[in-house]
C-alpha cells in the first residue's frame, strides 16, 4: 500500500513536469548564429559592446576566447582583467588581442566579495559603450552569435540576454552528466517563466551575459551581487527586480573549453555550489532529498518488488521522466537511450548536494581556482 501510494506520487510528479504549462523540458529558448556567419562577418557593427573577460590562471584558453570575439564583429572593445594569474594570462591575451584588446591587473581580492565578481567590479569601471558582454574566459563564440544576441535584444527590448554554453561531451562521464546538468537547471529556473515578465522566476547562464551597461550601473554593479556564489542568477534577479526585462535560451554557438571529463571534476563543479542553491537550508535539503527519492527510486522499486498498481503507476512515471528528458538531449545530439540513466545521473546530483552541504556544514562555502569563500555555516 506504501509502495502504490509512493509510486502515485513519483506518477504525478513527472506527469506534472511534462504538462505543466510552463514546459521546463523544452529547448525552444534557443539562440545560435546564422549559418551565413561560419566564416566570420566582419561588418557587423560590434561598437556598441564592451567585452568583459575575468581571467584567472586562463592562459591554456584566453587566445581562443579572444580570437573567437575579434571574429564577431568590426569596433568591439575587448577588456581582460587579469585576476592575479601565475601562469602568463595577461601576456597571452596580449597577444591574441592586440590593439583591440585591453588587459587589467586585477588587485587583490578584498574581503566579501567572490573573484569573479571582484574582477568584473574593475573592468566595469572602464566600460564606456551602451552594452557590456560579460563573458567566462573559457568561451569560445562561434561567427554569428553576437550579432544574433544585438538582433535578439533589439526585437526583444530586454536589458540581459544570456545564453547556456554548450560543454564538450567526451567522456563517458560528460555524456551522463552534462545534459542532466542543464536539464535539472530548466527545471529549477523554468526559461519561458524567467523570460517572462514575472519575477517568480529570475535565470542567467554566467558564462555569456549581454547587459545593458546602464542597468548594471543602476543596481550598484557588481558590489550589488559581491558574495553570490551564483551570480548569473542573482543578475538576472536584481534586473528584474530593477524593472528590467531578462532572457536565457539554449545554443550551440558558445562553447566552453573548460574540459571536465571526469566524475570528480563534475563533482566538484556542482558541489562547490549545490548548498547554496538551497539557501544554506537544511529543511530546503530534506525536501530535495525526499523529492529526489520520490522522482528516481520509488519507480525502480515498484518495478521490482510492487503488486500489479504500483507497477502500472511506475511505468507511467518512467514514461513521462523520459518523454521529459529527450528534447535536452536531442539538442545536445545525445542518443534518447541516456534517459534510461536518469535515475542514476539523478542520484549522483543528489550525493554532490549532499558533499556539498557537508562542506558547509564544515565551514567551507566554495573553493575555485585556488580561493575559499565563506565561513562556518552550521547546520
Amino acid at each position: 500500500m506504501v509502495l502504490t501510494t509512493l509510486a502515485a506520487a513519483a506518477a504525478a510528479l513527472w506527469t506534472g513536469i511534462l504538462l505543466a504549462p510552463w514546459r521546463a523540458w523544452s529547448t525552444c529558448e534557443r539562440l545560435d548564429g546564422s549559418p551565413d556567419s561560419r566564416d566570420g562577418d566582419a561588418t557587423t557593427d560590434c561598437s556598441g559592446v564592451t567585452a568583459l573577460i575575468p581571467a584567472r590562471d586562463e592562459a591554456a584558453v584566453i587566445g581562443n576566447t579572444i580570437a573567437a570575439l575579434r571574429a564577431q564583429g568590426a569596433g568591439l572593445e575587448i577588456v581582460v582583467i587579469d585576476d592575479q594569474s601565475d601562469d602568463g594570462t595577461a601576456d597571452a591575451a596580449r597577444s591574441a588581442g592586440g590593439d583591440s584588446c585591453r588587459v587589467i591587473a586585477g588587485s587583490p581580492m578584498p574581503g566579501g566579495w567572490v573573484g569573479k565578481m571582484w574582477a568584473l567590479e574593475q573592468g566595469r569601471h572602464s566600460v564606456r559603450t551602451p552594452l557590456t558582454l560579460l563573458l567566462d574566459a573559457d568561451i569560445e563564440l562561434r561567427p554569428g552569435i553576437l550579432a544574433a544576441l544585438l538582433a535578439r535584444r533589439r526585437l526583444d527590448g530586454r536589458q540581459l540576454l544570456s545564453l547556456m554554453a554548450v560543454l564538450e561531451m567526451e567522456s563517458t562521464w560528460d555524456k551522463l552528466l552534462v545534459p542532466a546538468f542543464v536539464y535539472f537547471f530548466k527545471l529549477l529556473y523554468p526559461f519561458r517563466i524567467s523570460n517572462s515578465p514575472s519575477r517568480l522566476v529570475a535565470a542567467a547562464a554566467g558564462g555569456c551575459v549581454l547587459v545593458e551597461t546602464g542597468m548594471l550601473e543602476q543596481i550598484g554593479g557588481f558590489v550589488a551581487i559581491r558574495d553570490e556564489l551564483i551570480d548569473d542568477c542573482a543578475l538576472a534577479r536584481r534586473i528584474k527586480s530593477a524593472g528590467g526585462r531578462t532572457w536565457i535560451g539554449l545554443t550551440h554557438s558558445a562553447v566552453s573549453r573548460r574540459r571536465l571529463g571526469t566524475l570528480r571534476a563534475s563533482w566538484h563543479m556542482v558541489a562547490r555550489s549545490a548548498f547554496a542553491q538551497l539557501h544554506f537550508s537544511g529543511l530546503l535539503l530534506a525536501c530535495c532529498v525526499v523529492l529526489l527519492a520520490v522522482a528516481f527510486w520509488i519507480a525502480p522499486l515498484a518495478w521490482i518488488t510492487g503488486p500489479a498498481t504500483a507497477r502500472w503507476l511506475a511505468a507511467i512515471a518512467s514514461c513521462a521522466m523520459i518523454a521529459s528528458y529527450i528534447p535536452v538531449l536531442r539538442f545536445y545530439g545525445r542518443s534518447p537511450l541516456w534517459a534510461l540513466a536518469l535515475p542514476v545521473t539523478g542520484t549522483l546530483y543528489l550525493l554532490m548536494t549532499v558533499s556539498s552541504t557537508i562542506r558547509s556544514w564544515r565551514g567551507v562555502r566554495a573553493t575555485w581556482k585556488g580561493r575559499t569563500y565563506g565561513g562556518a555555516v552550521g547546520p
